[in-house]
C-alpha cells in the first residue's frame, strides 16, 4: 500500500515500542523507512548536563543536536535491523510538526507513521499533541501507532 514511510523518533520508550510495528508494516508493503529527528534551531540557555549558567553558540547547539540525532538514529537502527531501506535526516525547525512535514515533502514520503503519547484532558491542552497537528496539516495519511 506504501511505499515509502516517513517515521519521526524522539527516543521515547513509546518511539521505540512503535518503531517494532512500524518495521511490520515496513516488511508487509515491501516498503522503506526514512527516520527523521527534528531539533529546535535555538539553543537553549543551558544543556541539562551542565551546571554552569551560560549560553551556547548556535555552532555548539548544532553540534550537540546533530550528536544526539546520531545516537537516536543507531538505536533506531538496531531495532529496525537489516530486514527494509532505512534512512535517516535530521532537521531543525521551530515546530516539531512543522519540522515533520517538511520532512516527509523532502523525502517525498508517501505515508507519515507516528507513535502517539495519547496525551488527553488537560495534559492534552496544556503539551498539545504534535501528532494532531501532523493530522490537521498534513497532505499525505498519517497513521497513527499507540
Amino acid at each position: 500500500m506504501f511505499k515509502h514511510l516517513l517515521v519521526p523518533i524522539d527516543g521515547s520508550d513509546v518511539t521505540k515500542k512503535a518503531l517494532k510495528k512500524v518495521l511490520d508494516l515496513a516488511k508487509k508493503d515491501k516498503a522503506s523507512i526514512t527516520l527523521v529527528y527534528v531539533s529546535d534551531p535555538m539553543p537553549p540557555m543551558v544543556y541539562s548536563d551542565s551546571s554552569l549558567g551560560y549560553g551556547f553558540s548556535q555552532q555548539d547547539h548544532k553540534k550537540a543536536c546533530d550528536a544526539f540525532a546520531k545516537n537516536l538514529f543507531k538505536s533506531a537502527l538496531v531495532v529496525l535491523g537489516t530486514g527494509v531501506a532505512v534512512r535517516t535526516m535530521h532537521t531543525f525547525s521551530p515546530s516539531l510538526a512543522g519540522g515533520v512535514l517538511a520532512a516527509a515533502k523532502k523525502a517525498k514520503a508517501d505515508a507519515i507513521v507516528m507513535a502517539s503519547h495519547k496525551r488527553t484532558g488537560i495534559k492534552g491542552m496544556l503539551l498539545g499533541s504534535q501528532t494532531n497537528e501532523v493530522i490537521v496539516h498534513s497532505s499525505l495519511p498519517v497513521i497513527v501507532l499507540g
